[in-house]
């Protein structure tokens, strides 16, 4: 179980993210923070595994935050969960070891996306053993934003944003999911995830498998292609 500290100036949100985190299997917060002082007071109290943290808090922002875990020598992972969207934050977030970030306003299926990335990331480090360059290219890419070529351009009638709450859902998935897992995940009817997938399909960015059953027709199962 990944122990989870949700960091927010506004009670609401705190609120909301954890209402999210208990939705992704294998994650639990265990304690909430409205403030930095307050968030490191947590962390002293219990360390934790994942901190959700946002960056603009009422005494100190969130990168400060990082810096003082990292001067205390701690290894907590940090997904920068804010709405500041300056690349100044966005590097130093980076420099200073924040493992994800995630702009506000954002989606369910986004965060647990990006949960879910993290999750695998940790089960491929906690493996132990050797990484060949592709294994390493993957556990980078699946929390790098960067890595993901850009979405087609669509149709008119559709939405990029659905089709990106689609591609983060692939992107965090452990394997193919069929359109029915990935509607559930995304919050969105099986027909509009279809339709999505079919386009992002025909325009090489999903790769479609089938999985034969004993009868019937064969399941299509959808993934987007790491590396």
């Amino acid at each position: 179980m990944i122990d989870v500290l949700v960091v927010d100036d506004d009670i609401r949100i705190v609120e909301i993210n954890t209402a999210y985190v208990a939705k992704v299997a294998g994650f639990r917060v265990v304690a909430r923070a409205h403030s930095a002082a307050e968030a490191l007071a947590r962390l002293a109290e219990r360390p934790v595994d994942l901190v959700l943290l946002d960056h603009g808090l009422p005494d100190e922002n969130g990168l400060t935050v990082v810096r003082e875990l990292r001067r205390l020598g701690r290894e907590t992972d940090v997904i920068m969960v804010t709405a500041a969207r300056d690349m100044a934050t966005v590097q130093a977030a980076m420099r200073h070891g924040a493992v994800q970030y995630l702009v506000k306003p954002f989606t369910f299926a986004g965060l647990r996306a990006k949960l879910e990335a993290y999750a695998a990331l940790r089960r491929a480090l906690e493996s132990g053993g050797e990484a060949e360059q592709s294994e390493v290219d993957r556990m980078f890419g699946a929390l790098s934003a960067s890595a993901v070529p850009a979405l087609p351009a669509l149709p008119k009638g559709h939405s990029p944003t659905t089709a990106e709450v689609v591609r983060q859902v692939l992107l965090g998935a452990g394997g193919p999911l069929s359109a029915q897992e990935i509607a559930a995940r995304a919050g969105m009817s099986r027909q509009t995830a279809q339709r999505y997938l079919k386009l992002l399909e025909r325009a090489g960015r999903v790769r479609l498998t089938l999985r034969y059953g004993e009868t019937g027709r064969p399941e299509h199962r959808y993934a987007w292609p790491h590396g």
